[in-house]
């Protein structure tokens, strides 16, 4: 089988997610035996673009003529049985679902994030869930909220591009939602449930569980979304080293608030920013992870290296954490306990969980890995991916 994965990548200066998705697939997908023809643009590259590109760009979140030129050359000469789009903004964009129409490419999109309403694709807008512009014919709330790139005028060309190609996003043949919660948010769009297949992610096994370690990890953006603020108002409810200690990881515009917190507390480790190698090693000293974003976290993929860790993980019930976890009726389907609990975004509702699940937490270490074992391991995940292709496969008549 042949697949063009197209993918506009995030700048370096913003660490994401969805790029480092993306090259595993492309390996995973490799190894598989697939061969995969990546049609790859990078928003760092925006500034060496030449002077006619760069006056193009204010269309290019619509449509990008360069990109559906070098696309069109790419379907022409390689004839591939299926084009994966993943991020198309702002140097693909969706035309290039039309591109790929035009040569009888059947085209499957994952889904990373809400952008078929949401400028910024979050839901999440001045510290709290938004949806305003959900079911409007254009999102002009995220206009005025200059939701796209902090610009009115960008928001407004975001704006306008939604609603353009909302025939085009509809005519995806198969979208792949992480996560319950975005199978929920397509139908929510007008995607006939035939047309979405929950997949979640894949992380490569990282062998035999440790034994559980003591206390509670956080490792994420230190963001309003991420929850810190939440996790250390709730945490600040008990007494200092009563639950074990709580490490930080990570980095972001909260970092001075958890500095501050380590500084008064004992029983608070900021650990900075880690490389893989110190994730691991905090996983292992630690016995439970948390995930306790305040927005509709699409895929925290901490949770899933929390159950391939054998962690039970303490989530908000927001997004695809319950999803993750096994605590909505599509995660527990044939899949037994929860690998952890939810809870309601709230200080007082997450302070009462933290003793509850430090207690319980040698009790689903097992449940945890099982979790990753039976949904999140890559044969798993590879399996229902090489599906999906197949069955799309059928050439556009």
């Amino acid at each position: 089988m042949r697949v063009v994965v197209a993918h506009n990548r995030y700048r370096q200066a913003q660490p994401s997610g969805e790029n480092v998705i993306v090259d595993s697939e492309i390996d995973q997908l490799t190894a598989a035996g697939v061969e995969v023809i990546p049609f790859l643009r990078s928003s760092d590259d925006i500034p060496a673009l030449p002077a006619t590109g760069k006056a193009l760009l204010p269309i290019s979140p619509s449509y990008a003529p360069a990109a559906q030129r070098d696309l069109d050359r790419l379907l022409a000469e390689h004839r591939p049985d299926v084009l994966h789009l993943h991020n198309p903004y702002p140097l693909i964009s969706p035309w290039a679902i039309r591109t790929a129409h035009r040569h009888r490419v059947p085209v499957v999109h994952t889904v990373h994030n809400y952008r078929q309403v949401c400028s910024a694709g979050l839901y999440f807008r001045d510290g709290r869930i938004c949806t305003e512009c959900r079911g409007r014919a254009i999102g002009l709330p995220g206009v005025v909220h200059r939701c796209y790139r902090g610009s009115r005028a960008q928001s407004a060309v975001m704006a306008a591009t939604l609603a353009l190609h909302r025939p085009t996003w509809r005519s995806v043949d198969r979208f792949i939602a992480l996560t319950s919660a975005v199978a929920g948010h397509l139908r929510d769009y007008g995607v006939p449930d035939e047309r979405v297949v929950v997949k979640p992610n894949a992380i490569a096994d990282p062998g035999p569980p440790a034994p559980l370690g003591d206390g509670f990890l956080f490792l994420g953006r230190l963001t309003p979304e991420k929850g810190i603020g939440l996790l250390l108002d709730a945490w600040q409810r008990h007494p200092d080293g009563s639950l074990g200690t709580l490490r930080i990881g990570g980095d972001g515009e909260l970092r001075p608030l958890v500095t501050s917190a380590a500084a008064g507390r004992a029983d608070i480790d900021f650990l900075g920013p880690l490389d893989r190698s110190a994730v691991r090693d905090a996983l292992r000293a630690s016995a439970v992870v948390l995930a306790v974003s305040t927005w509709h976290d699409v895929l925290p993929t901490v949770v899933i290296e929390a159950l391939a860790s054998g962690r039970p993980v303490l989530g908000t019930a927001l997004g695809g954490i319950p999803y993750l976890i096994g605590a909505d009726a599509a995660g527990h389907a044939g899949t037994g306990a929860a690998a952890g609990w939810v809870v309601p975004p709230e200080t007082a509702a997450l302070a009462a969980a933290l003793p509850v699940a430090r207690a319980s937490a040698a009790a689903l270490a097992g449940v945890a890995r099982t979790r990753y074992e039976t949904t999140f391991h890559p044969d798993v995940v590879m399996k229902q991916h090489l599906a999906i292709y197949e069955a799309v496969t059928t050439r556009i008549t």
